[in-house]
């Protein structure tokens, strides 16, 4: 956990660990998901956090990769040794909510896992043309994206001084930016 987080983790049970997590604000829990140390409650506490949605796309995906997923990617569910089928158990959970859409891209988060991610994309990639499949195949769909940063929500630097910062003005910026003069619409010839 962060150093300025002074909760104990490691003497704690898992219930006051989850009370704890309960009270932090949306980015402390983040931090706190992100820093998680998977020795440890891993599928009663990750189990918990990563249901909530306050958790984003980025903050899930280096909660994945902090789990070690190569370890058991390739291997039978019935292999997976019982002391790590909670931690599968949250794995699967994660990639699943990533799947479908559950996590949403936060606009000011960068993505920490950039590198594995992209690694573990490439994997997928090279299993597909083999013919190969791992235990977790991450949508391509739902993280392109986030790894072309088209749902980046940028400030307008130019904007005028004053102006307060609105997500509605920021996902209409594309149109905005397109600034057709509603004058020169009156005068447009009519198809004959």
């Amino acid at each position: 956990m962060p150093h300025s987080d002074p909760f104990d983790w490691s003497a704690s049970p898992v219930a006051q660990q989850i009370d704890h997590l309960r009270s932090l604000p949306p980015a402390a829990l983040r931090e706190a998901a992100a820093t998680y140390d998977w020795s440890r409650q891993a599928e009663p506490v990750l189990g918990w956090v990563m249901a909530q949605r306050e958790i984003d796309l980025g903050t899930a995906l280096t909660v994945f990769f902090n789990g070690e997923p190569t370890r058991f990617n390739y291997m039978p569910k019935s292999h997976v040794p019982a002391d790590y089928r909670g931690v599968a158990r949250v794995l699967d959970n994660i990639c699943q909510r990533v799947n479908s859409g559950f996590y949403l891209i936060h606009p000011a988060h960068v993505l920490r896992c950039q590198t594995k991610l992209s690694n573990w994309l490439g994997f997928q990639e090279a299993d597909r043309a083999e013919g190969r499949r791992g235990r977790w195949i991450l949508s391509e769909g739902i993280l392109a994206p986030m790894l072309q940063d088209d749902l980046r929500l940028r400030r307008d630097t130019t904007a005028a001084k004053g102006a307060r910062p609105s997500l509605l003005r920021d996902f209409l910026r594309p149109l905005i930016r397109l600034r057709v003069d509603r004058d020169a619409l009156k005068f447009k010839e009519p198809r004959g």
